[in-house]
């Protein structure tokens, strides 16, 4: 079922991979389409000069678009002689007060900080931020201008500021202008915006199923899939909606709620990177430290909506605090993945791989203060890292598959070894000696053919749940198997095998059918071998620090150390140790003397004994 499953996985992802490369060949090609429909300006509508905070005038290049920084920027000129061609004039605005009107001032156009045509007191409820412009859309028909200002006779200004006493944006990224024939923000929006939304809806999808589901197919819920399908899903949505900035206001009435929505999501998409890199840490330490900090962040980013939503501070005001808490979070959680470095090359490597991101999140800070050519450094970065990490984990989730089915063969196997021991145990000799002496008394005794018929029946019983049983049972289980295994050879051997007891301990445990081999190698190779038979002596003590069991017998003896090679298998033996090492940390010590006998000593260290709730 895993192997079937793993299959489809595997599949699914091959497939998504091929969907999201034509869905990026779509997007690739949709501008040249969208020429026909929009004349996107990613600047002003005006030819003439700006100024910048009241510098200096620069004239305006209608190819480029204007990427100062500001705080206020005055814009006069002229409408750009293009826009007479088109009918629509819609522009985004993030968080800045921007008004136009005409240069005598007899004509205001717009104004963003209070409509014209409703009274001011009725354009913000009580309840609204009137210090946070928002996200906002608007349009205007070119027919609106007044004629001398369409005919290219009168100059126009246009105003913009950037209310808050932060790092100031680049004037492109607040405030964009788009000419069209139709309706140009929704042409834009499906020409140049869906493509890269549908690429991040999959992103979503990818996130939520993929990589959870793909734990369970494993057969376990796996953190670390979890939290990267997390991070997968807010990476998906802090992309959409960076697409959709320029377009919220239209679906969204609310302005500032427009801001909220973008920056609530940017601060869960940072909060799910964290517990990815949590996610990677192994040890409880530093583990505990990543989630105090993460839960911290958390809180932050609780207090910080609250703020919004209580019209106390907004977000954007509220970004150097955020800054700060991302900053410190950062550090902690780098300083925790270093701590984890000395000898573990993989987690050097996942260290590695988050470079890009780290590198291009400081051009990004920096170029709030120096301007650099370029702009979102951070969306280039972060594109690489998860890509690396996407593949990263199909690789891992790939070698997981192959590890899941080794250790399913592996049980298959551990099975067939226990048929085979089981089989081994139960000998041919060993069943038709028995049945032997039970055909036997069934003439000269009938009751102690009965008794022996049914002693039998739960000897073969108790092999038979040996294959069950995987867990050490009581000493006392054992030694009553042994028990009816030597009733059986006492009816072949009679008077040629004595049994003696000295059980001094059975608070322990051990491995079912662990101790059996060693009586029957006593009994068969030991005693049986003895012309006159021999005594067979079961014993346990405790000392200090262990349990021990012995079993003794006065036969034939041999040599321990040259290796017999009398044809016969030892399988079982080696067996026997393996388990008694491996379940109990026991061990099992053989002397013997040639003519003397022989004495089986398994150790069993009191630390190694397993716990009663995990012992039935």
């Amino acid at each position: 079922m895993k192997r079937i499953l793993g299959g489809k996985a595997f599949t699914a992802t091959i497939a998504a991979f091929v969907i999201l490369s034509l869905v990026f060949v779509v997007v690739q090609c949709v501008p040249f389409i969208a020429e026909d429909f929009t004349n996107n300006m990613m600047s002003v509508m005006l030819c003439g000069e700006y100024s910048v905070d009241s510098g200096e005038w620069q004239s305006i290049d209608p190819e480029q678009s204007i990427k100062d920084h500001f705080h206020k920027i005055t814009v006069r000129g002229k409408l750009d002689e293009t826009a007479v061609a088109f009918e629509i004039l819609a522009v985004s605005s993030k968080n800045v007060w921007f008004t136009l009107k005409t240069a005598d001032g007899e004509y205001e156009i717009y104004n963003r900080r209070f409509a014209p045509d409703i009274p001011e007191e009725n354009f913000f409820p009580e309840d609204k931020m009137l210090n946070t412009p928002g996200y906002q859309v608007f349009q205007i028909g070119t027919d609106q201008f007044p004629e001398k200002v369409l005919n290219g006779e009168q100059e126009l200004i246009l105003e913009v500021e950037y209310p808050y006493n932060l790092a100031t944006r680049s004037f492109s990224e607040c405030f964009s202008v788009t000419y069209s024939r139709y309706d140009g923000l929704y042409n834009q929006l499906f020409f140049k915006s869906l493509p890269s939304v549908l690429i991040f809806v999959l992103v979503c999808f990818f996130g939520l199923f993929f990589f959870p589901v793909s734990g369970f197919v494993l057969g376990k819920i796996n953190y670390k899939y979890l939290c990267f399908g997390l991070l997968c899903f807010f990476w998906g949505l802090y992309m959409i909606t960076q697409s959709l900035s320029n377009f919220l206001n239209l679906w969204i009435t609310d302005e500032v709620m427009c801001l909220f929505a973008v920056k609530i999501i940017s601060y869960l998409f940072v909060t799910s990177i964290f517990l990815y890199l949590k996610s990677n840490l192994q040890r409880p330490p530093t583990r505990a430290i990543a989630n105090c900090a993460i839960v911290v962040f958390f809180l932050t980013v609780v207090a910080a909506a609250v703020l919004q939503l209580t019209s106390t501070v907004d977000l954007t005001a509220s970004e150097p605090n955020m800054f700060i808490g991302i900053a410190v979070c950062s550090v902690i959680m780098i300083a925790l993945l270093i701590t984890e470095i000395r000898g573990n090359r993989n987690a050097l490597v996942f260290l590695i791989s988050w470079t890009p991101l780290i590198l291009t999140l400081g051009l990004d800070i920096l170029d709030q203060y120096i301007h650099l050519p370029g702009s979102h450094f951070f969306n280039y970065g972060l594109a690489i890292t998860m890509a690396y990490q996407i593949v990263r984990l199909i690789f891992d989730l790939r070698s997981q598959y192959k590890e899941a089915i080794r250790y399913q063969q592996m049980q298959k196997e551990l099975y067939e070894a226990k048929v085979s021991v089981m089989v081994s145990q139960i000998q041919p000799h060993f069943m038709y000696n028995a049945l032997s002496s039970i055909a036997m008394m069934c003439t000269l005794n009938p009751e102690t053919a009965q008794e022996a018929t049914i002693t039998f029946a739960d000897y073969l019983r108790g092999n038979m749940d040996s294959l069950k049983q995987t867990a050490p049972v009581a000493f006392e289980t054992e030694l009553e198997h042994l028990k009816k295994y030597l009733y059986i050879e006492n009816l072949r051997f009679a008077d040629l095998l004595n049994v003696e007891y000295d059980i001094q301990a059975t608070d322990f445990k051990l491995p079912l059918l662990s101790i059996q081999p060693l009586v029957e190698n006593a009994v068969k190779h030991g005693v049986g071998m003895a012309e006159d038979g021999g005594t067979v002596k079961i014993s346990t003590r405790e000392t200090e620090n262990a349990y021990e069991v012995i079993v003794e017998d006065d036969g034939v003896g041999f040599d321990v150390i040259e290796k017999k090679n009398d044809g016969r298998s030892h399988v079982g033996m080696e067996n026997t140790k393996k388990r008694l090492h491996d379940m109990c940390g026991g061990e099992v010590i053989i002397t013997s003397v040639i003519g003397k006998g022989t004495t089986a000593k398994v150790i069993l260290p009191k630390e190694g004994q397993p716990d009663e709730n995990t012992v039935r």
